[in-house]
């Protein structure tokens, strides 16, 4: 018997013409890990939204059909009469943060569904540990790096202990590792304790090897609902850059120019005094394509925004010549226009037609004029792609460019990058089928802060 259902779902968001699910009807059974893929703006974050009672009840919009959950009609109740049944990890932790403590943030759902107090700091502490995040306990969320903040944003989902857990791009910004052990506690939550798993992914290998079931939306329809076993081969068929072993461009060698951007034994540490980089050096050469990839906190955003000027080191030397720009690991929260090529005008001098050629480059010719905040998340960052572009930089630096892209958009950027080797460019990675596909050198980055080139 399903806990959740949708019965012909339908939904746009306020003043868009465009649904974003079109009659969509399914079940999610207790015990099952179910996986919904699709390409950016399929409508896979919405479905996550209708079940959690967000859509319609925080994002307004049309609603038509129904959803329940454990036998309550989410149009009759929003979320806060849902929450603890189902808890959602959003594809943005960062949007999702209250408090400026890690424990406090694990804490604050358990105080909101009225857990005795006594038991609030044993089982976020637990769902720290099970996440890996137990030493995270008393840092500061603001020091975080993007991992580090979606395992704790992860721990305080399953510190709910939810009968429906939905988990929205959940390994974008996880090392190999950490990917593979949140998805199989996914899995064991679903066998023990009979826990119904739906979640969204950009890279779908390894969710493949351990889902039960397969979605595939759109363009917000429900194309293909069924096994993973089934799933593989209809997906070898329609959409086979969802299956095949990396999408690689190609490799070609090259002859790399100038150094524009030259790290020499510098370091780093953040205001908790945790040293994050110590005595790392690098160099970037015109025409050449860097992926810096290593376990989550090790310290490669610290690294990439070195290079780019945007953090000056305490100790060691950067020396840059000719202009960077750096696209972070979370794009959204820095929109300052009201339209998609207003916003990528922003760094060439308010010029249009360059900012019309840069989306158009990324895939979004014809968007102009939406708001960048009624794009979907991969196309928020393709947005955000075409806005580092627009200047033709000697530098660019792009900090988990693949996070919410789907495989064939991944496949597309792979091809823009190498197509231009009038720059240098360092990719911040923890997508290694991406890395190998683009890059001439992969660095790693190791915990204990070691550069290892490959």
């Amino acid at each position: 018997m399903a806990l959740a259902r949708a019965e012909s779902l339908s939904f746009a968001y306020p003043g868009s013409t465009v649904p974003a699910l079109r009659d969509v009807s399914v079940g999610l059974t207790p015990g099952e890990v179910t996986l919904v893929l699709g390409c950016s703006g399929s409508g896979k974050s919405t479905l996550l939204r209708a079940f959690a009672g967000l859509v319609p009840h925080f994002h307004g919009g049309r609603f038509s059909g129904r959803v329940e959950l454990a036998g309550l009609d989410t149009r009759r109740h929003g979320p806060a009469q849902l929450a603890g049944t189902v808890a959602t990890l959003f594809q943005d932790p960062e949007d999702q943060v209250v408090f400026t403590r890690v424990l406090n943030e694990v804490a604050f759902g358990l105080e909101n569904v009225g857990t005795p107090p006594q038991e609030i700091e044993a089982r976020a502490l637990a769902a720290l540990a099970s996440v890996g995040a137990e030493h995270l306990s008393g840092r500061l969320v603001a020091e975080l790096s993007g991992g580090e903040l979606q395992r704790v944003c992860l721990a305080a989902t399953l510190a709910l202990e939810p009968r429906l857990l939905l988990l929205d791009e959940p390994t974008s910004q996880l090392d190999p590792e950490g990917a593979k052990a949140l998805l199989e506690l996914a899995l064991r939550l679903a066998r023990e304790r009979g826990t119904a798993v739906l979640l969204s992914e950009q890279r779908p290998a390894l969710p493949l090897e351990l889902c039960d079931r397969v979605l595939l939306l759109d363009d917000g329809r429900l194309t293909f609902d069924g096994p993973v076993g089934r799933a593989r081969a209809w997906l070898e068929e329609h959409h086979p850059l969802f299956v095949s072993a990396g999408g690689d461009v190609g490799v070609h060698l090259h002859h790399f120019g100038e150094v524009t951007s030259r790290l020499d034994g510098v370091s780093y540490a953040y205001e908790d005094h945790l040293l994050v980089l110590d005595d790392a050096s690098l160099e970037l050469r015109r025409g050449e394509i860097v992926a810096l990839v290593g376990p989550n906190g090790s310290g490669k955003t610290t690294l990439a925004k070195l290079a780019a000027g945007l953090l000056e080191p305490q100790s060691g030397r950067v020396d840059r010549r000719g202009r960077a720009t750096y696209l972070s690991q979370d794009p959204g929260r820095y929109v300052l226009r009201e339209r998609a090529d207003e916003e990528v005008s922003v760094g060439v001098h308010g010029d249009l037609a360059a900012a019309s050629r840069a989306l158009a480059a990324v895939g979004l010719a014809g968007h102009e004029a939406r708001h960048p905040r009624d794009l979907s998340s991969g196309e928020r960052e393709r947005l955000a792609l075409a806005a580092v572009l627009a200047p033709e930089p000697d530098l660019l630096v792009l900090d988990e460019p693949t996070r919410g892209v789907d495989p064939e958009r991944k496949h597309e950027l792979a091809a823009l990058l190498r197509a231009n080797r009038r720059r240098a460019t360092l990719v911040v990675t923890h997508d290694e089928a991406f890395a190998r596909a683009v890059a001439d050198r992969i660095v790693s980055l190791a915990l204990d802060r070691e550069l290892v080139h490959a």
